[in-house]
């Protein structure tokens, strides 16, 4: 909203049909605040009605979306075949961290995880491939182990809670059956890889180590509570490594070696490069993603461009004496 509204636009917004309440909330909050009436407009639905409605409309002139490649994808072969209306998505990501033998590991080990369970997964940046310098592998895998067991599972609306459940039936079964995979293609299962009850949608932070590049937890894009660990021997192999998937959104570098630092996160393939940190998000700083991850920013003095049209105007000018 921030840009599109500064730029002098009006928004229609369009919250997934999981997750509604926060966008009607927002419009609560639009209110009470003294919109003009029409400014702000939110539109709850499903994608095939009223996504499809707002991604085909004549009279919209720009969408933005954030969700999955594969509707990303739809979104832009309906402006093509409507106004051509500008489009910006952020989409899907696998995203990598490269852990470095000579970094500060217990803090590798807590960001990466953070990265990998946040929200239960269920988020566009996860750090769902962790690529291990072979000397420090062992430690960092029994070290992650040990982390996980301190996550608190609960209650989202619990302030104690850490770890809450997947958003829905289709998202949770979609989880496990990566996880059975996992197992099946010769991952090791270090720690989680359940659920919790018979009837909830709680799934345990999952651990695998001895990943390899093949397998499809690998590949997929997860979106749940699963870290998977690679073990990588030179700085070439594991950017190389890093880049050899569709998607480009974030990635991270734990050194303490600015020069590496610096070279490996020139070389990565991502919109954003976390160095030592993880999901370091700011509003003055440019977020999207590279390749099936994605096109155009969102944040900083870059978004202002997406909501917003150059036109040059030429005068010529009499002669004067």
């Amino acid at each position: 909203m921030a840009p599109a509204l500064s730029c002098g636009n009006t928004v229609v917004i369009k919250p997934a049909e999981q997750t509604p309440l926060t966008a009607l909330h927002v419009g609560s909050l639009v209110k009470e605040a003294g919109f003009p009436p029409g400014v702000v407009n939110i539109v709850p639905g499903f994608g095939p009605t009223a996504g499809a409605a707002i991604a085909s409309h004549m009279e919209i002139d720009k969408v933005a979306f954030t969700g999955s490649t594969e509707v990303g994808k739809l979104i832009k072969q309906a402006s093509a075949k409507s106004n051509l209306k500008r489009v910006t998505l952020e989409l899907g990501g696998k995203n990598p961290c490269i852990v470095f033998a000579d970094c500060e590991l217990q803090l590798a080990v807590e960001e990466t995880q953070k990265g990998a369970f946040y929200n239960q997964g269920q988020c566009c940046t996860a750090a769902s491939r962790i690529f291990v310098e072979e000397s420090i592998y062992e430690e960092f895998v029994h070290r992650s182990i040990e982390n996980a067991k301190k996550i608190v599972i609960g209650d989202p609306l619990d302030p104690q809670t850490s770890h809450g459940p997947q958003i829905d039936r289709k998202q949770f079964d979609k989880i496990m059956d990566l996880i059975k995979s996992g197992k099946e293609e010769g991952a090791q299962l270090e720690y989680g890889g359940v659920a919790l009850g018979e009837k909830s949608l709680f799934i345990q932070p999952t651990i695998f180590s001895g990943v390899q590049d093949h397998m499809q937890i690998a590949k997929e894009e997860i979106f749940g509570p699963v870290q998977c660990i690679f073990s990588f021997k030179s700085q070439q192999e594991a950017i190389e490594r890093a880049n050899s998937s569709q998607y480009g959104l974030v990635s991270a570098v734990f050194t303490a070696s600015m020069d590496r630092a610096l070279s490996v996160s020139a070389a990565l393939e991502t919109g954003t490069v976390w160095i030592n940190c993880y999901n370091a998000l700011h509003a003055q700083t440019p977020f999207g993603g590279y390749k099936m991850s994605g096109n155009g920013r969102e944040l900083g003095e870059y978004a202002l461009a997406e909501y917003s049209e150059v036109k040059a105007v030429t005068i010529k000018l009499r002669e004067t004496l």
